[in-house]
């Protein structure tokens, strides 16, 4: 386990080339701003059932040097998975391409509840599916439509364990190092451990930290009661 707390940029510049095996990330993307101020997302809201403050945006203009950082410290045959909704899809995805990563195609994960909005109330969320190399998915049989119910009431952001699992368990093998450079509620990395591979995340928010840390002794005491 390697945690940073700093820069998500910052942080995967202190990683070596060609270090990780899988990618999972989501980071507090530009337009969450703006469905926040229109009153169409809790994603970033201070609750009852969380402490936690407004997360800081992370700009579309940075995309690239984050982008570059993850190609530089994925291995060759390694995937990469970035969670966004439609506007972030079209940033992103030409801005991957041209520092190298070959895209496939936008999974969709069914949140199978729907969420706040006005026009056609959203129930769903992408994924974007990017490989570098060239890498088989261990389970051809998995459709691109990923149903898993969504977290309520729970850290901001929070993605559940299941789906990232899916992904983990079609990416990579035992003892991988997966990261996640804004690991938010740790989902990810809760995931990782309880699969068996290594892994590495960073966050810049103490209340992240406090939340992962409290996520793995959890994991340790039930691993240990069985």
């Amino acid at each position: 386990m390697y945690l940073g707390q700093e820069d998500a940029i910052a942080w995967l510049s202190t990683l070596d080339d060609s270090s990780v095996d899988l990618i999972i990330t989501d980071p507090p993307y530009e337009s969450l701003e703006k469905h926040r101020k229109i009153g169409t997302t809790t994603r970033l809201k201070q609750s009852k059932s969380s402490s936690n403050m407004w997360f800081d945006i992370f700009p579309n203009e940075r995309f690239e040097s984050l982008l570059t950082e993850l190609f530089r410290v994925l291995k060759k045959n390694s995937h990469f998975y970035l969670f966004c909704d439609q506007e972030t899809l079209f940033v992103v995805k030409p801005i991957a391409e041209k520092v190298g990563f070959k895209f496939w195609k936008a999974i969709i994960w069914d949140k199978v509840n729907i969420g706040m909005g006005y026009h056609y109330r959203s129930r769903h969320e992408l994924i974007l599916f990017f490989e570098k190399g060239k890498r088989k998915l261990n389970d051809l049989g998995i459709p691109d439509v990923l149903v898993c119910k969504r977290v309520h009431r729970g850290y901001p952001t929070e993605k559940p364990v299941p789906l990232l699992e899916i992904l983990i368990k079609q990416s990579s093998e035992t003892d991988e190092v997966i990261i996640d450079p804004f690991f938010g509620s740790g989902s990810t990395l809760v995931a990782a451990k309880s699969m068996g591979r290594t892994f590495w995340g960073n966050d810049i928010s103490s209340d992240a930290h406090e939340h992962l840390n409290s996520r793995l002794i959890t994991l340790a005491e039930k691993v240990d009661s069985e």
